[in-house]
């Protein structure tokens, strides 16, 4: 068996989840993963994903039907799940008859995946922890991702080799599981899909396609960067809990204490209620993210990227990233038959 078969006989359980040609869902950037890039990666035989975040239910509308008009292939949509018209969002996505809905940011609240699943869709979660990965497969999802600390944006505590080794074993057999986190090489793909992944997630790889519209100083800004460069953000209050934020180190960081100060002293004046003040947070973070994606400002916008930045070194067509990522994963299984 060829390196190419036996890639495509490890991917088969996830393509046929995704009805996507390659096992690789695009991972869910705020600002970037728009329709632009998202019809790219369907187009080159991944599986693109809209991110949602912040956008109101007609933002939401307009972005899948413009997604529309540049693909006929499948795509998902990534919903978190505590944005507050939740439910309309996933009105927007039955009435577009969204294949797959991701839900990211928390366990989902009572309800949200059997509207989904009623709209013919099928729901993929994200598990930080085994005994999550089996509280969500009781409640009837399709697939879960497990994404490590290395990831760009929102992360948990755990690496994604821990994670892989943690959950794989028990939850591969029965349902689909895809590994993300600092993922940025064809060889780690295959590698995954050994351990039992029926696919991976990446984001990161992605933000330097030319399809990307992300601004071109956000861009060169992943170029020169190293793993090393890509950091996490600082909890300064334990009463106020923030989920960890990994992007380049640059002046933000400042910006983001100054906020949590802010945020917190809000909720010692019982001006707001924790949801109100972890919402806010996730407000400042789409506005950073915007100042840095859209409009360029590199030092005081926020450049989330994940720990495989270092291995971006070009622009390049997104066909061509994914070529490459399947060569390289075709190549190491064939090396390792051998």
């Amino acid at each position: 068996m060829s390196g190419h078969d036996r890639l495509h006989s490890l991917m088969a359980r996830g393509v046929a989840l995704l009805g996507s040609e390659y096992a690789i869902l695009g991972g869910a950037m705020s600002w970037v993963s728009e329709r632009n890039l998202v019809a790219a990666m369907s187009n080159a035989g991944c599986f693109g994903v809209i991110a949602c975040g912040a956008m109101t239910p007609e933002l939401l509308d307009a972005e899948i039907a413009g997604t529309k008009a540049l693909t006929t292939k499948p795509f998902g949509v990534n919903l978190i799940t505590m944005h507050p018209q939740l439910n309309d969002l996933i009105e927007v996505c039955a009435k577009h008859q969204v294949g797959h809905v991701v839900l990211a940011g928390g366990l989902p609240p009572g309800g949200a995946i059997d509207k989904i699943k009623a709209s013919g869709a099928k729901v993929i979660c994200f598990a930080p922890a085994l005994a999550l990965a089996k509280k969500l497969m009781r409640s009837g999802i399709d697939a879960l991702v497990i994404e490590g600390m290395e990831a760009g944006g929102h992360i948990g505590p755990v690496s994604t080799s821990v994670l892989a080794q943690e959950i794989l074993p028990v939850v591969a057999n029965d349902l689909p599981v895809f590994v993300a986190g600092g993922i940025g090489r064809g060889e780690a793909i295959a590698g995954y899909l050994e351990m039992g992944a029926a696919g991976v997630q990446l984001g990161t790889r992605f933000v330097c396609a030319q399809e990307s519209i992300a601004h071109a100083n956000f861009k060169k800004a992943f170029i020169r960067a190293s793993a090393r460069d890509a950091v996490t953000s600082v909890q300064i209050d334990a009463r106020l809990p923030v989920i960890p934020v990994r992007a380049l180190k640059n002046a933000s960081s400042e910006l983001f204490t100054a906020k949590q100060r802010e945020v917190a002293q809000l909720l010692d004046d019982g001006k707001v209620e924790m949801l109100e003040a972890q919402l806010q947070i996730e407000h400042y973070w789409a506005g950073a993210l915007r100042r840095a994606v859209i409009d360029g400002d590199i030092e005081h916008g926020s450049v989330m990227a994940g720990q495989s930045v270092g291995m971006v070194t070009k622009e390049e067509p997104l066909a061509d990233i994914v070529a490459n990522l399947i060569a390289e994963a075709a190549a190491s299984l064939e090396k390792r038959a051998a």
